[in-house]
């Protein structure tokens, strides 16, 4: 089956997903800029998981762009990442109003580590379905990046009970290495 159905639907997903962590973002009460303080730790988690859902969308892109075709198993583990994603809003919501809590900052962690793992899924279900000599598969290799995020992520996770910054300065960091461009995609499918 062709991929536009998919890549149109999670198009709309993520798009979905941005409007609703940007409803999030209250109108300050008072006309001066302190009165900008209190809303600084909802905006700054809304920046933050503004760039991650824009890495995923990029790179979702970059990745349907080199493939053929998918079938029934890409469909499911492109909803499984879907699913992880739907729940940025929320888990950023909650870390906003409560930035220097464990709990909110670890349940963030833990959706993005389980949109990591979802995403090495998903890349993997297309590999399978084009073949290791896939432009895909030659793109990704041993795709190193997305291996090291989702370890970095769990550690996130232990730090949120030690120490907040140092969760925090996980997720910056990851977010940091994913925007750096990645042209690995761009490379291959400009030689074919």
């Amino acid at each position: 089956m062709g991929k536009g159905r998919l890549e149109a639907f999670s198009d709309g997903v993520l798009a979905i997903i941005i409007t609703i962590m940007v409803l999030e973002l209250k109108v300050p009460h008072g006309g001066d800029l302190e009165a900008l303080r209190p809303l600084l730790p909802v905006f700054c988690s809304y920046v933050l998981s503004f760039i991650y859902v824009g890495i995923y969308w990029n790179n979702h892109h970059h990745m349907l762009h080199v493939i053929q075709k998918v079938n029934g198993k890409t469909l499911w583990a492109n909803l499984f990442l879907l699913f992880w994603l739907s729940l940025v809003p929320a888990t950023t919501a909650w870390m906003g109003e409560n930035p220097t809590k464990p709990w909110p900052l670890a349940l963030y962690g833990f959706v993005l580590m389980c949109a990591g793992i979802a995403y090495f899924i998903l890349t993997k279900t297309l590999i399978h379905l084009h073949g290791k000599e896939s432009t895909l598969a030659k793109a990704l290799g041993s795709d190193f990046k997305g291996k090291i995020s989702v370890v970095i992520y769990a550690a996130a996770i232990a730090c949120a009970f030690v120490h907040v910054g140092i969760s925090y300065a996980c997720y910056i960091g990851v977010a940091i290495m994913w925007l750096v461009p990645d042209t690995r995609i761009e490379k291959i499918a400009e030689k074919k």
